[in-house]
């Protein structure tokens, strides 16, 4: 029996790497994005194996009466075996100049919509009565503080990977396991941005602030959108079955905990 997830924030990035793994897997995939063109090109490109159809939705992370009807729509519909937490956003400026405005934008994608989103995957799965995975995208901004010009970033972090560790908790005795990962210096359309903002803030130049990233990292590259993939095939597969509440560290050692 085909296995069916949702994964959030797919339209680029670490969740379009998400997507085409698990649909190599063999997993029925749901592609969501708050860009529904983005959506539909990262569904048209996956792999299909067994005949296997992938849709593509557009979804709000912050608005829980859409994360809700999806989540009912696909447990009606297929099931829901899995979902995943994957939306985020960032923005770098010093501490003192981040507004209140764009402190609220960060918590409430990178935080609001992981509860949001959490919330509505358990509510079908406690329904469905057979269990399931939730996986959320933290950082290793999500384990240390010793990160610059991100602190709203760090914080929303942060309480992704407390989040994890409480929802795992209340949801084990219904066998729904709630895993993390916490991605390094990923080489995505958002890291490009990264090093354009950390670059003009340092006063040097995006080069200079990659070779920064890359010295930082023992296994000496930047991070692909396919190393945290991977991760998450894992965490989603019978191999990971006894392991709920964890926030798995996926960054070639540059951070170590």
């Amino acid at each position: 029996m085909t296995s069916t997830v949702v994964i959030t924030g797919a339209g680029s990035g670490i969740g379009r790497a998400i997507s085409r793994e698990l649909a190599a897997l063999g997993w029925r995939v749901m592609v969501t994005d708050i860009d529904s063109e983005a959506a539909e090109t990262t569904r048209a490109a996956l792999p299909v194996r067994d005949g296997i159809e992938h849709e593509a939705h557009p979804l709000d992370v912050t608005d829980a009466t859409e994360a809700n009807a999806l989540a009912t729509h696909i447990s009606a519909r297929w099931g829901l075996d899995a979902w995943v937490n994957n939306a985020g956003v960032s923005k770098m400026r010093p501490f003192v100049d981040i507004s209140e405005a764009e402190y609220q934008f960060t918590m409430d994608i990178n935080l609001r919509g992981v509860f949001l989103c959490g919330q509505a995957a358990a509510r079908v799965m406690l329904e469905q009565g057979t269990g399931g995975t939730i996986i959320n995208t933290a950082s290793m901004a999500g384990k240390q503080g010793r990160v610059p010009y991100l602190t709203d970033y760090v914080a929303s972090k942060f309480g992704v990977v407390g989040l994890t560790q409480a929802m795992a908790f209340e949801l084990a005795p219904h066998n729904i396991t709630v895993n993390a990962v916490c991605p390094g210096y990923v080489q995505t359309p958002m890291q490009e941005r990264e090093l354009a903002w950390e670059a003009e803030l340092r006063g040097t130049t995006p080069d200079a602030v990659e070779a920064l990233w890359i010295a930082d990292t023992p296994l000496n590259r930047l991070q692909q959108p396919e190393d945290v993939a991977d991760a998450v095939g894992f965490l989603l597969s019978s191999k990971a079955r006894f392991i709920t509440g964890e926030a798995l560290s996926v960054n070639g050692g540059a951070y170590m905990d």
